[in-house]
């Protein structure tokens, strides 16, 4: 029995046992038929009562037999309906039935734990699955509320249903909601601590939510990687911008000297208008007997460095090196002339073997490597790559470009030949041509045509142990020719020619001693201490005069190298007079001698090791000189006039 008025909660007040009988019967009646007046289903219920009579009379005759089921449809909407409508209703009935239905709010109570300040406020979703319909208070798991359920399907506590069937005075009824027949016992016990019912609706839009829940959670990774990725190109590029500011800088520099140098030019050249030009009887310029001085400039520690040189158009050197360790790996390394001078490696096929001789083309990005593996390469200084291999029938020692031409390159081979290829055909060379003789030809150097303009014959010059040839390809006179007063000099080890002022000058050490019959023009350098081991060979200087004329126009000794074959190079700087750079194998410095005179002209710092290679470059303002030994490489800028 419950103490106080709750909503659609019947509550008995105790009378004697005649009174609750009738009070059962009597204003139940009452109460059900103001539900359904309320509901305007008062019609509706004056039918379904008929039909309970009816049915009371077949049961009273011994007739158990049931009403057909009620199909899902509106009546069964309306009967939820009016169940609804009923549960928002407080009943209270007190003593003989004469009270009136009130409506009153209910006290607060604890629902699935929070407390509920008016029950009478719920709406049917807040009460569905939590409480039983009939007292609107929460069923048990066990006792005499325990969860049931009738035939239909809906749920009630046990208690509420038997008295609602007692009330209608038997064991059996309809249920409250869908006013199905059923008996007693049909009802069922359900053994369940607590039930919810969901609702579908909310299920899938948790299920909506949960799903873009999901899907901001992937953009926001997707973000985050992005944002990571936009920070590190933030760095790299700061890092570009500062190196570019560095090169900016630099150039700036550059401008600056080069504008002051044009400006010391043009006055130079207005105080010496008027003035004449002599010409010795050799073909130098007089006003050219001005020396050219350099100065240090930049100091590259360089591992296994062999031969090197200058890419004028990319402002970079390109050095052969062989790396330390067991395996020996040969590279080219692109190194930048510019701060903060960054270095690159390339390494080469293990079939091109050890670097002979390495060349730039003055034309474009592209570096030609003679190598002992029988390989002559071409390889993109701008894409590390490798253009063509040349299969040669010898190992190649050395290599050139033409400079008249951009297709055309030589190489000089071991066994004494040199063969012309053109860089359209890359299946065999153009032409080849045996030497006057077995021995390797360590030199090679494209001459000039502007002694020989318009013949249509490319001329290349070689050094090999026997002394100077000259190789005319695609003219007349084919077949190589040597140089006079070379082939008595001793062994030529060097080689080194200026196509601006047609000065050659040959390097040579001596067979077993040097020759009284050589004229020397300059005494024996006699070094200050002995830091290497050489030997005491000379430098012969020779002007081309014509296609095919060589003449000599001075000598000197030198501490040349009695083992390597070391590079050499013609200082040819406007408006000075050419120098003659090359390494003292004793001293181990490089010594700078002016021609024709071969006189000592400055030496530049000490190495430590023997001097290998040798370049000058006039193209980068104000003239590049490089020294390159074991494991220094070494640059000289000249001093402005």
């Amino acid at each position: 029995m419950m103490a106080g008025p709750d909503p659609t909660h019947v509550h008995f007040v105790q009378r004697g046992p005649d009174d609750v009988r009738f009070l059962e019967e009597v204003e139940l009646l009452d109460q059900v038929q103001q539900y359904l007046a309320a509901d305007g289903f008062e019609e509706e219920y004056e039918e379904e009562e008929e039909e309970e009579d009816e049915e009371e009379e077949e049961e009273d005759e011994g007739d158990d037999e049931q009403d057909e089921d009620y199909a899902p449809g509106g009546e069964e909407e309306g009967s939820r309906n009016r169940h609804s409508t009923s549960s928002a209703q407080t009943t209270t009935i007190v003593n003989a039935g004469k009270e009136t239905i009130e409506d009153k709010p209910s006290s607060s109570q604890n629902v699935g734990g929070k407390e509920v300040g008016n029950m009478g406020e719920l709406n049917r979703g807040e009460v569905d699955g939590l409480f039983c319909p009939i007292c609107i208070e929460a069923w048990t798991n066990d006792g005499d509320h325990q969860i049931c359920c009738l035939p239909c399907g809906h749920i009630y506590g046990m208690s509420c249903i038997k008295k609602w069937f007692q009330q209608c005075g038997r064991n059996s009824g309809k249920c409250p909601q869908c006013n199905r027949r059923c008996m007693l016992k049909d009802v069922r016990k359900l053994y369940a601590s607590r039930l919810v019912v969901a609702d579908e609706g909310l299920q899938k839009k948790v299920q909506t939510l949960e799903a873009r829940c999901a899907s901001l959670e992937k953009k926001d990774a997707e973000w985050s990687k992005k944002e990571a990725e936009w920070c590190a190109r933030e760095l790299h590029l700061n890092q570009e911008v500062i190196h570019l500011t560095e090169v900016n800088d630099c150039l700036h520099r550059n401008l600056d000297d080069m504008e002051s140098r044009l400006s010391q030019l043009s006055t130079a050249s207005r105080s010496y208008q008027g003035r004449p030009v002599s010409v010795d009887n050799h073909g130098l310029n007089v006003g050219r007997q001005r020396s050219c001085r350099f100065m240090f400039q930049k100091e590259f520690p360089l591992e296994g460095g062999r031969f090197f040189d200058i890419d004028t158009s990319s402002n970079c050197l390109i050095i052969a090196r062989r790396l330390s360790g067991m395996s020996g790996r040969h590279v080219l390394t692109r190194m930048s002339l510019i701060p903060p001078y960054e270095s690159e490696d390339m390494p080469l096929p293990s079939c091109v073997k050890a670097v002979r001789d390495l060349c730039v083309s003055p034309y474009n990005r592209l570096a030609l490597v003679a190598s002992l593996g029988k390989k002559l390469s071409v390889l993109s200084t701008e894409s590390n790559t490798m253009i063509h291999k040349y299969d040669l029938p010898a190992a190649a020692w050395s290599c050139s470009w033409d400079p008249s031409s951009s297709y055309n390159l030589y190489a000089g081979l071991q066994n004494g030949m040199v063969l012309m290829f053109d860089t359209r055909q890359t299946a065999r060379p153009v032409e080849s041509m045996f030497g006057l003789s077995s021995n390797l030809v360590h030199s090679i150097c494209p001459l000039s045509n502007n002694l020989t303009p318009h013949t249509g014959t490319s001329t290349v010059l070689t050094a090999s142990s026997v002394g100077l040839c000259q190789w005319n390809f695609g003219g007349v006179q084919e077949g190589p020719f040597l140089v006079p007063e070379t082939q008595n000099a001793g062994v030529c080890i060097s080689l080194a020619y200026s196509p601006k002022t047609e000065d050659v000058v040959a390097s040579f050490r001596p067979k077993v001693e040097i020759s009284n019959d050589i004229p020397l023009s300059q005494p024996l350098l006699t070094p200050s201490s002995v830091m290497g081991h050489g030997v005491h060979g000379s430098h012969v200087h020779f002007k081309r005069l014509n296609s095919n004329f060589y003449e000599k126009v001075g000598c000197s000794s030198a501490n040349v190298d009695d083992i390597r074959l070391p590079k050499s190079a013609i200082v040819d700087k406007n408006d000075f007079a050419p120098l003659f750079a090359c390494g003292d194998e004793v001293t181990q410095e490089l010594v700078l001698q002016g021609l024709p005179s071969l006189k000592v002209n400055q030496r530049l710092k000490s190495h430590r090791c023997p001097i290998r290679d040798v370049k000058f470059t006039d193209s980068l303002y104000p003239g590049l000189l490089g020294c390159l030994s074991e494991g220094l490489l070494q640059i000289f800028s000249a001093t402005p006039p």
